[in-house]
């Protein structure tokens, strides 16, 4: 029997199981890329990321995804139990408890001597920055060849950005009257989930199909609870950038701006790019959004494996 509120921290999707040769670039030995995901944290929506990476490295480097614990149901093979009062007391679906259950990932699933390239989309950086923060141990981060990719990173001023001005009050005093509506939702059947979704994507160009699934699999109460739950605390404490975690690991960062971000908007990049000039912290020329995994996946990891080269 598993508590329900520790069995996410088990979620891993990843691709080239079974592969642990290592990699290496310009005499740095690369074993394993870990992904933290966005809000909704679902490892499905990165799944043309992903595997655009694998084989970008020659199908012999292995990547990792992480879900946020709560995004996503357990398989039906899997006996749960409640467990109220730990997922109360915790807070294991909360900001906090999310950057606890990544850490416990790498604890638990990640091998001591791996080196580590560390990939946040979103919400993800500031869970990166944080883990840094927390256990640099765990991560050795003045010994191993780690590098950390931060993608449309959302590490400051969550509520005052534009998305955020319209979303705090909806989801921090709203977000119990879609429950309902959520709910009706997942009593269609699968097939009609899946064309509602379709006909929810059908204005973005060229959408990415693989994200279907994912999507469909929001369609349920818990999870989407759990999701605007971690979103309404991202608004409230997502205010300052750390600074001294940017500043103590700068040379490991990598910093990729939106240049239509309506989350972390330009002049946030700005004002980084201001605080630390001689960071590697980059602006999008390509138009590509900040849900980058709805049609640019593919894209975005090649030019991910492109920093990773060069570097």
């Amino acid at each position: 029997m598993v508590p329900k509120s520790s069995f996410t921290m088990n979620q891993l999707g990843r691709e080239g199981r079974g592969q642990e040769s290592s990699l290496t670039f310009k005499g740095k030995c690369y074993k394993t890329a870990c992904s933290e995901k966005s809000n909704p944290g679902v490892v499905g929506f990165y799944k043309t990321y992903m595997w655009t990476l694998y084989q970008t490295f020659i199908r012999r480097y292995p990547v990792w995804a992480v879900s946020h614990a709560g995004h996503c149901m357990p398989p039906e093979t899997y006996d749960m139990i409640e467990d109220a009062s730990v997922t109360e007391k915790e807070d294991v679906f909360g900001l906090n408890g999310q950057i606890e259950h990544k850490l416990a990932f790498l604890r638990k699933h990640v091998p001591r001597d791996t080196n580590l390239l560390l990939i946040g989309h979103s919400i993800g950086c500031y869970i990166i920055l944080e883990m840094m923060k927390r256990d640099p141990e765990l991560l050795e981060l003045d010994k191993k060849a780690v590098k950390a990719v931060m993608l449309f990173p959302t590490i400051e001023r969550m509520a005052c950005s534009p998305q955020g001005k319209v979303m705090t009050p909806v989801l921090c005093r709203l977000r119990y009257a879609f429950y309902l509506p959520i709910f009706l939702l997942s009593l269609f059947p699968e097939r009609l989930k899946v064309s509602i979704v379709r006909l929810a994507l059908r204005n973005f160009y060229a959408v990415d199909t693989s994200i279907i699934p994912a999507t469909v699999s929001l369609i349920n109460v818990e999870c989407a609870a759990n999701g605007m739950y971690m979103v309404s605390q991202e608004m409230r404490l997502v205010v300052e950038r750390d600074n001294a975690t940017v500043r103590q690991h700068l040379s490991k960062l990598i910093f990729y701006y939106g240049a239509t971000d309506h989350w972390c908007p330009v002049q946030y990049y700005r004002d980084i790019r201001k605080d630390f000039p001689e960071g590697d912290i980059r602006l999008c020329e390509r138009g590509i959004r900040h849900a980058f995994v709805l049609d640019a996946g593919e894209e975005m990891a090649n030019m991910t494996a492109e920093w990773i080269f060069d570097d």
